[in-house]
């Protein structure tokens, strides 16, 4: 069966990045994909160092959790990343998580797979789509198929604000991403 992975950036656990990311994951479900859900917080991730190892042997030189993550990515079809807005882009731990994907990278192993973006903020203009932008970024350098939440919002991705449980569109922009997301992982696998 097909998998799904979503990826939550925030330092908090079970904040509204994380029910976003879940709202995404249950309508991906619907369509058909085992998923599984993420939270960076729950892992210790160091810096990328910048050594270079995983250019050459496609392995990272640094033990930590990373290995875990990179695994679990190495064999999925899907991926959607979460991340709150920090300083009008996602946060550190998200941005150490793409540092560390290099190796990834020299593996090609992201080439060709369905990811997403979700992103909230503390109001619906704030920051959430130069956030998703920099995800999207990472999944264009993995040489990934980017979608976004599809009709009948069609934005970026899924785009929440204040309180994620109490916010419809963006419950409505989250579960439309993660449906996109399972219904192009299912149509080219």
């Amino acid at each position: 069966m097909k998998k799904v992975i979503g990826i939550v950036g925030s330092p908090r656990k079970g904040g509204n990045t994380e029910f976003l990311l879940n709202t995404a994951l249950n309508s991906a479900k619907k369509e058909g994909v085992d998923v599984k859900l993420i939270c960076l917080s729950d892992f210790n991730i160091n810096s990328c160092v910048a050594c270079n190892k995983c250019k050459t042997t496609g392995e990272c030189s640094i033990n930590d959790d990373m290995t875990v993550i990179l695994n679990e990515i190495k064999n999925a079809d899907g991926l959607i990343v979460g991340s709150p807005v920090y300083f009008g882009t996602m946060t550190s731990q998200t941005k150490m998580f793409i540092d560390r994907s290099r190796p990834l990278r020299s593996l090609r192993s992201m080439k060709n797979m369905v990811c997403g973006a979700i992103s909230t903020g503390g109001s619906r203009n704030g920051g959430q789509e130069t956030t998703i932008e920099g995800i999207h970024n990472f999944f264009f350098i993995q040489q990934a198929i980017v979608v976004g939440d599809s009709y009948p919002t069609a934005h970026y991705g899924g785009i929440g604000e204040g309180v994620t449980s109490e916010d419809d569109v963006g419950i409505t922009t989250a579960s439309n991403l993660g449906k996109r997301v399972a219904i192009v992982v299912n149509q080219l696998k």
